[in-house]
């Protein structure tokens, strides 16, 4: 996968989709719920709120992990495990829409970074 990829919907009806509220899954088990998600070409994400599980902490997903979405029960599922996530980057409300803080999610969900997970 590249770092374009990352950012881009593997399914293309995801795009026209909006995944707010829905509960999201690891491959491990369950993760939290969508907050947000867009549909920028080339730049879409998913902001997940992890909810008690993880303290609150909120994390952004490049929509390129996305395994596959499961519309009748509201469900995204993602190709990384919990910990995976958890060791993630914390959501930068403030940062979020810059160049330099996609590129360091990148650098963590991409080919050679801790969060990289080759498609099973």
């Amino acid at each position: 996968m590249s770092a374009a990829d990352l950012w881009t919907y593997r399914d293309t009806t995801a795009t026209t989709t909006d995944f707010a509220g829905y509960k999201v899954e690891a491959l491990d088990g369950s993760i939290g719920s969508v907050d947000e998600a867009t549909n920028e070409a080339g730049g879409s994400y998913l902001v997940i709120d992890t909810g008690p599980w993880i303290f609150g902490k909120k994390v952004m997903l490049p929509a390129g992990i996305i395994d596959r979405v499961d519309s009748a029960d509201e469900t995204v599922y993602v190709n990384r495990m919990k910990d995976e996530i958890k060791d993630a980057p914390e959501f930068d409300e403030d940062r979020y829409r810059d160049t330099q803080y996609r590129d360091e999610l990148a650098g963590y969900y991409g080919p050679g970074g801790p969060g990289y997970r080759d498609w099973i």
